[in-house]
């Protein structure tokens, strides 16, 4: 620009105007960490969270809430009550029962790895652990169809108690069916949808059939 090469400014005209960078406003949370916090507020914080996705469960719904906070504290706790209240059954083994114990909690989690490489392999968008967390979350309902089966062989074993258990294993286990579905179907392609299904129907049922055959020594 050869015309700018003549244009001089004076050395007296006054800059006015302040020259500033806007910071916005800094809320106290932008400080804060979880370190900082006493151990009761986090564990507090923990629970409820914990708390919210068994409520996300027991009401099955199109949420992002298991996906996006997964955990997998509430499956260990379903995995670990579950597997003791079955332990103690008439089992091969003659010695209370300790087998199987592990064998429940190897067949829990061995059986939702398997499922989540199976959704994966076929394309699914979940993530492995957010699949491990929506299936052992989703164990809830069994879990609580084996304590009331528990409950109902109190009473004693027979056709009326057999008939109660199948009735309540199966709704149960129709519920945690539907409730992973509802979590997981969405992630898989629309034509590969029923080969992810159908391994976590298996999944669970063999999770019921243990709960229905269970009886006390």
């Amino acid at each position: 620009f050869p015309g700018l090469a003549d244009v001089s400014i004076s050395q007296d005209i006054p800059v006015e105007g302040e020259i500033t960078v806007p910071v916005g406003s800094q809320s106290p949370d932008d400080d804060y960490s979880t370190l900082d916090e006493p151990v009761k507020d986090t564990i507090m914080r923990d629970l409820k969270a914990v708390g919210k996705k068994f409520v996300h469960v027991m009401y099955p719904r199109k949420s992002s809430a298991l996906l996006r906070d997964w955990d997998l504290w509430g499956p260990l706790v379903l995995c670990v009550s579950l597997a003791l209240m079955l332990q103690g059954g008439s089992a091969d083994s003659k010695d209370d029962g300790g087998p199987q114990f592990a064998e429940v909690f190897v067949i829990i989690w061995f059986g939702a790895v398997v499922i989540t490489l199976n959704s994966k392999l076929l394309g699914g968008t979940i993530s492995f652990f957010q699949s491990l967390c929506v299936l052992g979350y989703c164990v809830m309902p069994l879990t609580v169809a084996m304590l009331v089966c528990r409950l109902v062989l109190l009473a004693g074993a027979g056709t009326v108690s057999f008939i109660i258990r199948l009735i309540v294993v199966g709704a149960m286990f129709a519920w945690s069916t539907l409730a992973s579905t509802a979590f997981l179907a969405d992630s898989q392609p629309p034509n590969r949808k029923a080969l992810v299904v159908y391994p976590i129907f298996l999944f669970y049922f063999v999770i019921s059939w243990m709960i229905l055959t269970f009886t006390p020594q």
